[in-house]
């Protein structure tokens, strides 16, 4: 009986794939999440845009435009924080 055990454990254990030792592969998960939520990025936005527009309170519409477009800056284009930053800490003298 416990031979019949150690067998069904040993067959177990050679079907568990490792991981790989430089990670899993993330490629691709930074494209398909900007084309997940994108789009619903930018209807949000638009919405909360519309809502603004129609109650006249044009400098929450204002306000709320700049930080949709810093934000959206930051999500479309992935590099821009790395790149800030280090113009940051020159800037400082840091680096």
């Amino acid at each position: 009986m416990l031979h019949h055990v150690f067998a069904v454990a040993q067959d177990v254990a050679g079907q568990i794939p490792l991981a790989s030792p430089e990670g899993p592969d993330t490629s691709g998960l930074a494209d398909w999440l900007r084309s997940f939520f994108g789009p619903l990025f930018l209807v949000i936005v638009s919405i909360v845009a519309i809502f603004f527009l129609f109650t006249r309170e044009i400098t929450r519409f204002a306000q709320f435009l700049i930080l949709a477009i810093a934000i959206g800056v930051i999500f479309y284009v992935p590099g821009i924080i790395e790149t800030t930053a280090r113009a940051i800490a020159t800037a400082l003298g840091v680096t």
